[in-house]
């Protein structure tokens, strides 16, 4: 699994868990800007968060990196980043 997925899949995790359903939602709950958000969470993309954008959003989720990163899906990733 790629690393922009296992992300995509956690802040969605965190998303249901707070009851949030839109973009509008996180980006109330967190301050990081839509399209920054709709970048992130768009399946097209290999778009990975800085580590401070992260940090927003945890924080908006109600959580932190290191619960948002305590997930067995983080066992098997590969970098998709284009920064390798």
């Amino acid at each position: 699994m790629q690393l922009n997925d296992a992300i995509r899949i956690r802040i969605n995790y965190f998303l249901n868990k707070k009851g949030l359903s839109s973009l509008w939602d996180l980006y109330i709950a967190t301050g990081v800007p839509k399209s920054t958000i709709n970048a992130l969470l768009s399946s097209n993309k290999n778009k990975l968060p800085r580590l401070p954008t992260l940090l927003h959003l945890c924080e908006g989720l109600d959580t932190n990196l290191m619960e948002f990163f305590n997930d067995p899906i983080f066992m098997d990733i590969e970098d998709s980043s284009e920064d390798k």
